[in-house]
């Protein structure tokens, strides 16, 4: 089984197959956010990396921009379908259940400040594209506009992306092998800032809770100071 995973399949059969798969899974996971696409360049990087064509590197970047910048326009514009619409749409809805409020708030504060650019940051930063475009729908941005600064955005995260496989497969003599530390490198970078917004923010709402049982330092703790309103009048975290 091991030799199986180990062997490859002749470099056209690779091409025929690899690069409409890429294509079809990179469209996908951009209209529906549950797809790695990340992991998913990445590893195509690995196994062009290690063919023998000059253009494989290349062909692998065209085509998933292509496909990123295509599924970020189909979601875009249905999202404005929800927007014009007084009904809204399954597409907004579904924007809206994977952005918190204070997250699309920050989207929001970026895009006034940063305008179309922060589209390209968005595209870079994990799980940052939906609140952004999301921020961007009910801002009614045209999107003529949008796709200008998409374009953008999907050239420097298939280019990202891209460097994660070329250094997976620079590092391990076998595709495969280049493949799992790709995948594992990506899913990495994926995980770090919601691990870090969820450290950051633990200790927080721990202190938050504290104060709120222990009331204002110095406090004698009787009960009637419970309902007075200078007991929740000090600074919070």
């Amino acid at each position: 089984m091991v030799t199986a995973v180990r062997e490859l399949p002749p470099e056209s059969t690779q091409q025929a197959v690899g690069y409409p798969s890429l294509f079809l899974l990179v469209a996908l996971g951009a209209l529906v956010p549950v797809v790695p696409t990340g992991a998913i360049v990445s590893s195509a990087a690995v196994v062009a990396f290690h063919q023998s064509s000059p253009f494989s590197l290349l062909f692998v970047f065209l085509v998933a921009a292509l496909a990123a910048c295509l599924g970020d326009t189909a979601l875009y514009w249905l999202g404005q379908r929800g927007v014009r619409s007084r009904n809204g749409s399954r597409w907004l809805a579904a924007l809206r259940s994977r952005v918190t409020p204070e997250r699309l708030a920050h989207a929001q504060e970026r895009l006034d400040t940063h305008q179309v650019s922060v589209l390209v940051l968005s595209r870079l930063v994990p799980a940052g594209r939906i609140p952004v475009m999301l921020a961007c729908l009910l801002a009614r941005m045209p999107l003529r506009r949008f796709v200008r600064g998409d374009v953008a955005a999907c050239l420097a995260w298939a280019a990202t992306y891209q460097l994660i496989g070329i250094l997976g497969g620079s590092l391990f003599p076998e595709p495969w092998q280049g493949v799992v530390a790709a995948v594992g490198l990506t899913v990495l970078v994926s995980a770090v800032p919601a691990l870090w917004r969820r450290v950051r923010g633990t200790p927080r709402e721990g202190l938050s809770g504290q104060e709120h049982r222990e009331g204002p330092p110095g406090a004698p703790g009787n009960e009637h100071r419970e309902g007075s309103p200078g007991a929740s009048g000090h600074e919070h975290p």
